[in-house]
């Protein structure tokens, strides 16, 4: 984190569910970008901002922590930066400490710890308002005081609520704090006499939260709303975001077939309409779908939701050998493994992290949409169940419950492998409930947007590009009859494979499909697509949209195979790669390799049999 003498160099540090990452949006806006720490896969969140006198500053937003007293590779990083002896980071010029002014008998322990590097700190009092409406009085002047650094009221998810924080970035930078030598026994004793003086507590709780609680909470009631929750989700994401998409696919077929029509005929012409349209656009297609699960998942989390749900979970997860913690995780890899597997680094005990990460690919990640909503929709009859339902939805909601149904069976057998039979404590912290704020969820979307584009534009762009060369060529020998991509290398690819694949059905197209999707899942419907464009005989059947095209061409027990097979098969390499690297060992990434590819076909097979036999 260096830069020239006249940027202020700031890192935002507190721990989870203080309102730290709201205050960085606040500060930064749009100007941030997200990374990683050198060698690690912690994620890195750094943003620019001008204070109102003008000074520059650059602000790193770290990983939550509840003590420097490190038990997971987030809190690590959080200690090693604020230390000064993180590999490639500067010592921050100044520590701004953020805690819950409405939860201050568990984050100023924190504070206490950082003071004792010696570092000029300055301690925030975020969700003041809430603190306020709780009937909490805090004598900040006096609090400000005893910790010998400035404290400072902020509400960082209101406009202006951050205005006296970035005065006092205008100010000086304190003094360094007194380097203390205590055991933890007198930080607590600290942190009660500091509560004691400074804070006077009402004699009841927030009655709202209270009063959510006694429902959301609730053994039998509280499970119903959950299972409610993510019912409503999955429903929401097929049924409302089809009108987006509709106009997302008419858009890019008549951009391509204009842009078709101002080029000659011949290769350039189809590799742009067969190759980048009819690939690259029917994967941006997806885009809606795949923002509304990150949306979802945002607000769920911002509302202070998501712990309460991995508390309520905490006692049927037990059964399959994991915690209440692994929730999260799992919860984030539905909308992408990858992140899904980072955030294991929050879950202490070792064994429950290496379990989450080995189940984690089982979730239905975003990258399955498109493949799902292919086969839904051309295969799957839209029309309502019971007067309510969607049955394209409910069959979306069935193949989302067969992955968590197998990911609690899949951790079940590794407890009974590795003969576990101790208790797995589960402590969290459950925040206060608050609205989810449009700019934090519009930033957080951005981002996922602006990832999963670079993704589309990068290795998808290159894998189609690459699948349609192979289509292509070698072109069809003079009379030949048949389709001219059965004569291409990726004809011929296709057709080696089927030995292998037919017991479960599928198609020497869908086995060419599979090759690319080991990259990325999404590009299987582009490659779907660049074949079939392909080895279409004219331009008007070329340009048919690929629905129609499979619906003719597959038989149902093939695409129930394939739907089957996406439940199970690992969703692409850089989720292979990720397994290698949070658990330092090829070993875990070959046995996650392994045995999903073999569930996969075992699942495959058994349903495309039983369809063959009954349909």
């Amino acid at each position: 984190m260096t830069a020239d003498s006249a940027t202020l160099n700031i890192a935002l540090v507190g721990s989870p569910n203080c309102g730290k990452t709201a205050l960085f949006n606040r500060l930064t806006g749009s100007r941030q970008k997200v990374a990683n720490y050198a060698g690690v896969t912690v994620e890195r969140k750094e943003g620019l901002f001008n204070t109102p006198a003008g000074r520059r500053v650059r602000v790193l937003d770290l990983p939550g922590a509840y003590s420097l007293d490190a038990n997971s590779p987030d809190e690590a990083i959080t200690r090693d930066l604020c230390r000064g002896t993180l590999a490639g980071e500067a010592r921050p010029d100044l520590l701004v400490c953020v805690v819950d002014a409405t939860n201050l008998r568990l984050h100023l322990r924190f504070v206490l710890e950082l003071r004792r590097l010696g570092q000029p700190m300055v301690l925030v009092l975020n969700l003041m308002d809430q603190a306020k409406r709780r009937g909490i009085i805090i004598d900040t002047a006096l609090l400000q005081q005893r910790l010998g650094m400035p404290v400072i009221e902020t509400v960082a998810i209101k406009t202006g609520g951050t205005q006296a924080l970035l005065a006092a970035l205008d100010e000086p930078a304190p003094a360094p704090g007194a380097v203390e030598d205590t055991d933890d026994s007198d930080l607590h004793a600290q942190v009660s006499a500091l509560l004691a003086e400074a804070v006077t507590m009402p004699e009841r709780t927030d009655r709202l939260d209270d009063r959510l609680d006694r429902w959301l909470l609730h053994p039998v009631f509280g499970l119903v709303i959950l299972a409610v929750v993510m019912f409503l989700m999955f429903q929401a994401v097929f049924a409302w975001a089809a009108p987006v998409q509709d106009l997302f696919g008419g858009g890019i077929a008549a951009l391509g077939a204009q842009v078709g029509a101002w080029l000659p005929e011949g290769p350039v012409r189809s590799l742009v309409q067969d190759g980048l349209f009819a690939g690259l656009g029917t994967v941006m297609e997806f885009l809606p779908q795949i923002l509304l699960l990150f949306a979802f998942i945002l607000a769920l989390e911002e509302s202070g939701y998501l712990p309460r749900a991995a508390f309520l979970l905490d006692r049927p997860m037990r059964a399959s050998g994991l915690t209440g913690r692994s929730f999260i995780p799992l919860l984030s890899s539905f909308a992408c493994a990858i992140p899904g597997i980072m955030a294991t680094r929050s879950i202490q005990d070792p064994r429950d992290r290496l379990t989450t990460i080995l189940v984690a690919p089982l979730m239905t990640c975003s990258a399955r949409l498109p493949v799902y909503t292919l086969l839904i929709s051309a295969f799957i009859p839209r029309q309502e169940v019971l007067g309510v339902f969607n049955l394209q939805g409910l069959v979306m909601f069935a193949l989302y419950a067969a992955g968590i149904v197998s990911a609690l069976g899949a951790a079940w057998v590794i407890k009974l492998l590795r003969r576990d039979d101790s208790e797995h404590v589960l402590l969290l912290e459950l925040p206060g409930y608050r609205l989810p704020q449009l700019r934090d969820l519009a930033i957080g979307l951005w981002e996922r947007a602006s990832i999963f584009l670079r993704r589309v534009t990068g290795i998808i762009l290159s894998l189609t590009v690459l699948l349609w060369f192979l289509s292509t060529y070698p072109a069809p020998p003079e009379g030949a009859v048949g389709p001219a991509i059965d004569y291409s290398l990726a004809g011929r690819i296709g057709h080696w494979m089927v030995p292998f694949f037919a017991p479960i059905g599928f198609t020497w197209q869908i086995c060419i499909a599979l090759i690319p999707g080991l990259a990325a899942r999404e590009v299987a419907v582009a490659a779907l697509a660049t074949v079939y464009a392909v080895s279409a005989t004219g331009d008007d059947a070329a340009a048919q949209a690929l629905s129609p095209l499979i619906a003719a061409d597959w038989s149902v027990a093939t695409a129930l195979s394939l739907l089957v097979w996406y439940v199970y098969a690992p969703q692409c390499l850089s989720t292979i790669a990720v397994i290698k690297r949070e658990t330092n060992s090829w070993k875990q990434a070959g046995i996650a390799t392994v045995y999903l590819f073999a569930l996969a076909y075992l699942a495959s097979f058994i349903t495309y049999q039983t369809a063959v036999a009954w349909l």
